[in-house]
């Protein structure tokens, strides 16, 4: 089993190239707001239970999947060293079974970000939709950085289509 786990600030585009990856490979795409989409309309966001439950099912599908041996693609909002703990998780979750981690850093100029962040397609999954909810995000929590002590392949999507994008990821993780 492959994961193939891109991270990024909102907006970078990270479902998008996801999809995209998943058309290439035939991958399996299960994206943050999935986990995000089941708990919220019970627990009230950023609660502790809320968070605990969309931790519990983000690592339980990610470990049968790599139990089943299904590659999958996952989509996450990396905050550098508040979020190190869920890596750790992610890690062991896929390694027991035998799978290996792909990591991606998605990155985008900030200036092309505020674009995105306002498009349509934003509001279909609840996400960050608005410039207050990035510009709070982008100043509050480290998102531009690579996943401590573990190699990620680094893409700048700022002028690059989705297409192009999902096609250097493939190639270099030699995914077909």
């Amino acid at each position: 089993m492959n994961l193939i786990f891109i991270y990024g600030p909102p907006a970078a585009g990270k479902l998008t190239v996801a999809g995209e990856i998943a058309a290439l490979t035939c991958y399996k795409v299960f994206h943050n707001h999935l986990s995000i989409d089941c708990v919220e309309p019970v627990f009230e966001f950023g609660t502790p239970t809320f968070y605990k439950l969309i931790e519990k099912i983000r690592l339980d599908v990610i470990s049968e999947a790599a139990r089943e041996n299904v590659s999958l693609i996952y989509t996450f909002c990396y905050a550098k060293d508040l979020d190190d703990a869920h890596i750790d998780k992610v890690l062991e979750a896929v390694e027991k079974h035998g799978g290996k981690i792909c990591f991606v850093l998605l990155r985008c100029q900030r200036e092309e970000l505020e674009k995105r962040v306002v498009k349509e397609s934003r509001k279909k999954y609840g996400k960050a939709n608005n410039l207050n909810i990035l510009n709070e995000l982008l100043d509050k929590y480290e998102l531009f950085q690579p996943i401590n002590a573990r190699e990620s392949l680094i893409v700048d999507n700022t002028n690059l289509s989705p297409q192009d994008a999902s096609r250097r990821i493939v190639e270099h993780f030699k995914l077909l």
